[in-house]
């Protein structure tokens, strides 16, 4: 069985020290590949070092919705110069709305748009989060792909409803499950997840944050996503097999993933 977490960042401070012992457990659980989130150009160097020691490791380098402020003249500039200078770049982002005690929703729209130009020009996918957003953010996609086409893409962490769901899966979306699906009162997300074609789904763990059952109150880490994907299947009525198949595959195909080329 082969799994694919399209989402972590192990380059946080509480995985140092621990990082082979943590690839250890992620080969262990069938995760053969993983796909690590920027959350802001300056991580770029740091994710690239951990692709260095990790060659199953694939990276995207964009700014986070809630760091937008971050967002300079030359940013744009510098992410295309970044996503283009390394081959294990496969996706721009994480990029994004935030609305959720924001403050700054014009400029998180700017910049969205201006990530979403990168991902069209150097013909890569977006990574998106959406929180507190999905009807703006609905509005803004429909209006750019109207405008200056469309950007292939996965709408990451998914929380939304059954009808948020299908706007984004009309607009060419993947969707994504982190263990938010597995938790007892989520049954909004379950009950969403269940429309989503089996060609459109992908798994993820958005490590450290929202560890799955039965890791609650624990650092969420990569081999975890196996536990997303198990619950996934339960919902989807088929087996683990199957639902690891089908994520893998999809995977593959949105982020240019040539597994047969890993070491």
């Amino acid at each position: 069985m082969q799994l694919i977490d399209t989402h972590v960042h192990i380059n946080f401070d509480v995985f140092q020290g621990n990082l082979s012992s943590l690839r250890q457990r992620w080969q262990d659980a069938g995760v053969v590949h993983l796909v690590h989130s920027c959350v802001e150009p300056k991580e770029f160097q740091g994710i690239q070092s951990l692709a260095d020691r990790f060659p199953e490791l694939s990276f995207a380098i964009g700014l986070h919705p809630l760091d937008v402020d971050k967002w300079q003249d030359d940013t744009a500039a510098k992410i295309k110069s970044l996503a283009g200078s390394d081959r294990r770049v496969v996706a721009i982002g994480e990029t994004g709305l935030d609305f959720y005690k924001a403050d700054n929703q014009e400029k998180q729209i700017l910049v969205l748009k201006e990530q979403l130009r990168i991902a069209q020009e150097l013909d890569k996918p977006v990574i998106i989060h959406c929180r507190n957003a999905a009807t703006k953010l609905k509005e803004v996609l429909t209006d750019f792909w109207a405008t200056e086409g469309s950007v292939r893409g996965v709408m990451h962490c998914w929380g939304g409803d059954e009808s948020e769901t299908k706007w984004f899966l009309d607009l060419g979306f993947y969707i994504s499950y982190s263990g938010i699906v597995t938790f007892k009162n989520a049954k909004q997300v379950q009950d969403s997840s269940k429309i989503v074609p089996s060609d459109r789904l992908l798994v993820e763990t958005d490590c450290p944050f929202l560890a799955p059952v039965p890791h609650r109150g624990k650092t969420n880490e990569p081999s975890f996503v196996r536990d997303v994907a198990e619950y996934l299947a339960n919902l989807h009525q088929t087996d683990l097999e199957t639902i690891a198949q089908q994520t893998t595959a999809n995977a593959c195909r949105l982020f240019n993933i040539q597994l047969e080329s890993q070491s």
